[in-house]
C-alpha cells in the first residue's frame, strides 16, 4: 500500500489520533508547569506578577484561585481578559495550576 493511499484510508488518521502526542490526551497529561505557561504573559515567567498589569500568583492560595477562576469563568468577578481565559481551562487543568502556584514562593 502506498502512502498515500494509507493516508486516505483514514488508518493514519486513527494512528495520529491514538498517539500520546494528540492534543486531548496532552492536555490531560501535561504536568503544571507546562500549563503554567499560558499565565507567563501576564503574571510572569514564576508568578510574580508584573509591576502595574497584572497581580503576582505565585503563593495564592490554592482554593482561593480554584474560586477566582469559577467566578472569572462565570462572569462574576470582573477581569479584563482572565473571564474569557478561564472559560479555557479544565476542572483539572485549573486544579493542578492551583497547586502549583500555591507552592511557588
Amino acid at each position: 500500500m502506498s502512502f498515500s493511499n494509507f493516508a486516505r484510508s483514514g488508518a493514519l488518521a486513527a494512528i495520529l489520533l491514538a498517539t500520546p502526542f494528540a492534543a486531548p490526551a496532552f492536555a490531560q497529561s501535561a504536568p503544571a508547569p507546562l500549563i503554567a505557561q499560558g499565565c507567563a504573559g501576564c503574571h510572569g515567567q514564576a508568578g510574580e506578577g508584573i509591576v502595574g498589569a497584572s497581580p503576582p500568583i505565585a503563593g495564592y492560595g490554592r482554593d482561593a484561585m480554584i474560586a477566582s477562576f469559577s467566578a472569572f469563568a462565570a462572569n462574576e468577578r470582573p477581569g479584563t481578559i482572565m473571564n474569557r481565559i478561564a472559560r479555557g481551562y479544565t476542572d483539572a487543568e485549573i486544579a493542578a495550576l492551583a497547586d502549583y502556584f500555591s507552592s511557588l514562593r
